[in-house]
């Protein structure tokens, strides 16, 4: 086994003869103990390395050695290496360096950046039935293998170097014809910004649109992602009524401030899944326009129609400047790609452009470029067709799982699209502790009363359907209704 040789600083020797080598061996060990970079039970080099190391003589190191040990500080033993001495410090007591008497504290900026308004009944962890979770087992993984080979073979250009930083020429060019043609978004590819993910393109916009004290509506019950990037930007955050036809403009107060930004889901609101009527999307466009304000239209898990015809994206219907339109990879093909993006007006090409390279939020090249021919050789489109067979299968066999285990006390209707359902409970039920009991269980379901800003309309969960087995399934559903049963949670 190598011996452990200390980093430059652990012991640095002064030979200028005013403190024996010996004791400044000693003292220098001692201190990296006290102060936590030596750790119990740490293996020391032995006095033959150490004295090499340090170019001077064993007996000096013997010396040193024999210091710590009268002390209690090292251990030794015959035959062995010299370690540092167990139980040298009360579990807990901090081994700070001298001068610091407390570690750095988070501004009020970082506070807000930091701050979790998850709740206590979201799904911090993975498990079964997460909602918002693909189906990775319908993942093609070969094909984007190859796709991944031929990018990291032929992505041999300026796109490695410090260009191109708001995405790959060749994904946005495919972006725009795949959003001309699917949601009705007319854009140059251009105006696509290629993000890491929809939360770091919700900080961009909400930092770049918005000064701190401007309002803000985001739909009620609403997407916690989007409550997160707004608190952090410092904007006050006003409810926007939702019902069975989405965000509801019309019910907000004439009195109140003037929004900077409106934030909706249109397509399936997250997360009660509604599809906003195309009156009620013109409703909020004249809004918008009366107040002066943007709209960030979060065009979530529009891949998945499962019935009906789809409806054109709200950018589609705005004037230019109007709308900014928001898509993921994360539903459709994965989490981990970490690859979004967002459509805006062409005069905020640049300066969203120098932003997101101050901010330091832009996507992997190499993916980006798999992505694009992924696109290009029609891979997504039959990934696409597969996956919506699948999670309409999967999202009927929850719904009627849940009908049949627990009949009336829920409210919940078979998914028109998405990769979730939002469950209602008919009866008064504390749905945060049901929902960290679900978790306790390996059901990652989360509470659907984390969504509301303020007191909830309803209890209930969300709950996935997109990633989970049929025995993942029955499994939930049966631990739900024996959950319930007990009325520990009511």
């Amino acid at each position: 086994m190598t011996e452990p040789v200390f980093p430059e600083g652990i012991l640095t020797l002064d030979r200028s003869g005013e403190v024996p080598l010996p004791e400044q061996i000693y003292r220098g060990l001692r201190e990296a103990v006290r102060a936590g970079l030596l750790r119990s039970g740490t293996r020391l080099p032995s006095t033959r390395r150490l004295a090499s190391v340090l170019n001077v003589a064993r007996n000096t190191v013997n010396t040193a050695y024999e210091l710590l040990q009268a002390e209690g500080i090292i251990s030794v033993r015959t035959g062995s290496a010299p370690r540092v001495a167990e139980g040298l410090f009360p579990e807990g007591v901090s081994t700070g360096r001298p001068g610091l008497s407390s570690m750095p504290a988070l501004s009020r900026r970082g506070r807000m950046l930091a701050v979790d308004l998850r709740g206590d009944g979201w799904a911090a962890r993975h498990g079964a039935l997460q909602p918002g979770a693909p189906a990775l087992d319908c993942f093609p993984y070969e094909e984007w293998a190859r796709c991944l080979r031929r990018a990291a073979r032929l992505e041999r250009s300026a796109d490695l170097q410090y260009r191109n930083y708001t995405g790959v020429p060749a994904l946005k060019r495919q972006l725009a014809r795949h959003l001309a043609a699917e949601r009705g978004v007319r854009t140059e590819p251009e105006q696509i910004l290629i993000t890491c993910s929809m939360q770091a393109g919700l900080a961009l916009l909400s930092q770049a649109l918005a000064d701190p004290g401007d309002s803000v509506w985001l739909e009620e019950p609403g997407y916690l992602g989007a409550r997160t990037a707004f608190h952090a930007a410092g904007l006050r955050i006003r409810p926007l009524p939702t019902d069975g036809q989405g965000a509801d403009a019309a019910g907000m107060s004439a009195g109140d401030t003037p929004p900077k930004l409106i934030y909706v889901t249109p397509s399936h609101h997250y997360p009660l899944g509604a599809r906003m009527p195309l009156a009620r999307r013109l409703a909020l466009l004249e809004a918008a326009r009366s107040a002066g304000a943007v709209i960030l239209e979060d065009d979530y898990d529009s891949e998945f129609l499962f019935s009906g015809r789809p409806i054109a994206a709200l950018h589609g219907l705005a004037g230019e400047g109007q709308v900014i339109y928001l898509g993921t990879f994360s539903k459709s093909l994965m989490p981990g790609l970490h690859i979004a993006f967002c459509v805006v007006p062409s005069l905020l090409v640049e300066p969203l452009s120098r932003l997101m390279r101050n901010m330091g939020c832009a996507a992997n090249v190499h993916a980006q470029a798999a992505l694009a021919g992924f696109m290009d050789g029609g891979a997504y489109q039959k990934h696409l067709k597969l996956i919506r067979h699948v999670y309409r299968e999967r999202g009927e066999r929850l719904v009627d799982a849940l009908k049949g285990r627990l009949g009336n006390r829920i409210e919940v209707e078979p998914p028109a699209g998405n990769v979730q359902v939002a469950l209602t409970f008919r009866e008064t039920v504390d749905d945060v502790a049901l929902a960290q009991a679900m978790q306790k269980a390996g059901f990652a379901v989360s509470a659907l009363s984390n969504c509301y800003l303020g007191q909830p309309r309803k209890s209930g969960l969300i709950i996935g359907f997109a990633g989970a087995s049929n025995e993942q399934i029955c499994g939930g559903v049966e631990t739900l209704g024996n959950l319930l049963e007990r009325s520990a949670i009511s």
